[in-house]
């Protein structure tokens, strides 16, 4: 069987497959449940100064499209509620006990050497195998000068780093926050200061809906409500985008990437490794469907290296690094056109409609023996594969490489000869 096991900014866990800071996360009693169901390791729940932080209700709200509950999720919720030594003794017991599982611990606190000192030394103290800096968070914690309000800032980045690596001999991880233009100069910031490594993405400002009665953004509070963070499926493109932007870029190479953004499924955490994630962290998935989702996690994930004969991680992992490139590096002359199966077309005609009306009029609607049928016009395809994705049927419509005796063409090379007689217009 494929080996799981895995090294993470050299913290080792059975397996790459983390809970994320978050409410699974806030206590003993949620954290043991999580590795009795097989989890190899979690990030408690950020961590803050006393007196504790006070929650509001409620909480949470979300997007569900197409009869698809919890396809993005939104909170409003705040670092730990509960006391700094409650979190702190419960950390200790917990990993005492599961001395195989990581235990990283999130801190967040005030943007000053003597607060991150502080708690770096009482966090040490509890035997957990490193921190993970939450520069991340998007509402409430960012209007008090920390969570995003950090990670928006490269030179607070760097700076905080570097006084927590100063200030502890424990690996030091930063979360990044999407809520910026380039994600690569945060992490780049990061690296300077020294970190072992970086989790991102934490969740993305947000409005989820709102409530046309209460006139208000949902979730409510008392008749009102704000923006909060965004996770959960829906974020899925927007974290692989940006684990990849940093995986290829030569200043962060060999730099350790924890992933994090809508992973439900064991396919979603290999996409993430292949774009060069050393492990991932999970949390809307179980906060939806419970902790045992892991054991499909775990399966999934060793049956596909099995298949592929990938004997450990890291046989996969950035394996899809090298064919993230600039669109600019894109061949021009590679051509696609679709092919629909008629054996498996229902005759919807969702393909022609939307060609039809919204791309190249590239499929035609007939009537054959009295009933419909849509077939391709080759010459007309563009290959730009809309029919394939609006399609209800899988593998109904597939797109077919079309054979070109011309060479591979790069907008690099046709910008510097756009005469070049190996371009088609």
């Amino acid at each position: 069987m494929a080996d799981l096991s895995c090294v993470f900014a050299g913290i080792k866990s059975p397996n790459p497959f983390w809970l994320a800071s978050a409410p699974p996360t806030d206590k003993a009693y949620n954290v043991e449940r999580a590795f009795r169901a097989g989890w190899g390791g979690v990030v408690w729940k950020t961590l803050g100064e006393d007196p504790p932080i006070v929650n509001v209700s409620s909480r949470y709200g979300a997007v569900s499209y197409g009869g698809t509950r919890i396809a993005g999720f939104n909170n409003i919720e705040l670092i730990t509620d509960r006391p700094l030594h409650v979190n702190l003794a419960e950390i200790t017991e917990v990993k005492r006990k599961w001395a195989d599982r990581a235990v990283v611990v999130s801190l967040m606190v005030p943007c000053n050497e003597a607060s991150w000192q502080n708690i770096l030394r009482q966090v040490e103290a509890t035997g957990a195998d490193g921190v993970e800096l939450n520069f991340g968070c998007p509402h409430g914690m960012s209007e008090r000068g920390m969570g995003s309000a950090v990670g928006q800032v490269p030179e607070y980045v760097e700076m905080v780093t570097r006084w927590c690596k100063q200030h502890s001999r424990m690996p030091v991880i930063v979360k990044l926050t999407p809520n910026v233009t380039d994600i690569v100069k945060a992490a780049q910031a990061a690296k300077r200061g020294g970190a072992d490594g970086v989790s991102l993405i934490n969740t993305i400002m947000s409005i989820v809906s709102v409530d046309l009665d209460a006139m208000a953004p949902t979730p409510l509070v008392g008749g009102k409500g704000t923006h909060g963070g965004y996770c959960g499926p829906a974020v899925k493109p927007i974290a692989l985008r940006m684990v990849a932007e940093i995986a290829r870029d030569a200043e962060m190479r060999g730099t350790p990437i924890s992933g994090i953004g809508g992973i439900s499924t064991w396919r979603d955490a290999a996409e993430f490794i292949a774009l060069g994630a050393g492990n991932v962290q999970v949390c809307t998935a179980a906060m939806h469907h419970g902790f045992r989702i892991v054991d499909d996690m775990i399966s999934g994930l060793s049956n596909w290296m099995d298949e592929k004969n990938y004997p450990g991680l890291k046989s996969f992992q950035g394996k899809a690094v090298p064919n993230f490139v600039p669109w600019e590096d894109l061949n021009l002359n590679y051509k696609s056109v679709a092919v629909i199966d008629q054996d498996k077309c229902v005759k919807c005609g969702l393909c022609y409609a939307a060609c039809e009306d919204t791309s190249h009029q590239s499929i035609a609607a007939l009537r054959v023996d009295g009933g419909r049928r849509y077939e391709v016009i080759e010459e007309e395809c563009v290959g730009c594969n809309l029919c394939q994705h609006v399609c209800p049927v899988n593998d109904c419509i597939s797109m077919v490489t079309a054979e070109t005796d011309k060479p591979n063409l790069t907008w690099k090379e046709h910008k510097n000869n756009p005469a070049s007689p190996n371009f088609e217009q």
